[in-house]
């Protein structure tokens, strides 16, 4: 995993935009699309908004949710609410096609078989992501992947359903897809992610970020989170 320690969480913000922008047109160069999974948070929320401004060919981007709360369209707890805010409002092109994750449907499990569905038919059979951006919790989770849960152990299919985490069940991205992404975009901002910081950098498996494959990765933090980087 390379590393990048940046001064504070807008500049990590800013950083994390320029790398997606620049894997966006190297993807539509290459291949004629770019397949970008992106998660929730504040400061991935300020990535979003810096990206929106940036030169990218959007009408070959296909965007996907990492995750996302189950609760109705327009809650202020769904991602999909804050990436419409941060992100898509302030597009200055029509984007390619957005893919939210179906968390309205009553059927839960044959909503995320949908979304799995939804992936194979932009990023191919194996589903292979250009690049998905991740977060870290205090407790190690990543996506909706957290400590204890069954879908920690799900290697088959690539959505699946946890059950409910600080108060909302979600959906999520699985490790299986997780870990056959061309790019994995770390953001780690905050004193209060340096612990498990640390650990993911010494790859303890005991918590769920640490099981993503580290190869392709790149992970951009700030000082706070990362004190004692000579970076």
């Amino acid at each position: 995993m390379r590393e990048e320690i940046l001064a504070d969480a807008d500049a990590v913000a800013r950083r994390a935009a320029e790398v997606i922008a620049e894997e966006a047109r190297e993807a539509v160069r290459v291949r004629g699309r770019f397949v970008l999974a992106t998660s929730g948070g504040s400061t991935p929320w300020l990535m979003l908004r810096y990206l929106a401004d940036l030169d990218v060919p959007w009408d070959n981007v296909a965007l996907f949710q990492v995750d996302e709360r189950v609760a109705p369209d327009g809650d202020p707890d769904r991602n999909l609410t804050q990436l419409r805010h941060s992100f898509l409002d302030h597009l200055h092109q029509p984007l390619g096609s957005l893919h939210p994750m179906p968390v309205t449907l009553p059927d839960l499990h044959e909503a995320a078989l949908h979304y799995s569905d939804t992936v194979f038919m932009m990023a191919g059979l194996p589903a292979t992501f250009d690049l998905i951006h991740l977060g870290l919790g205090e407790d190690g989770h990543t996506a909706s992947l957290v400590p204890g849960d069954p879908i920690l152990d799900e290697d088959g299919a690539d959505v699946g359903v946890s059950g409910a985490y600080a108060g909302r069940q979600r959906m999520t991205l699985t490790y299986p897809v997780l870990n056959r992404a061309r790019r994995i975009l770390w953001v780690v901002t905050g004193a209060s992610k340096a612990r498990m910081l640390d650990r993911l950098r010494g790859g303890d498996r005991s918590i769920p970020a640490s099981r993503v494959n580290a190869q392709h990765a790149l992970l951009l933090a700030d000082r706070a989170a990362s004190p004692h980087s000579p970076n």
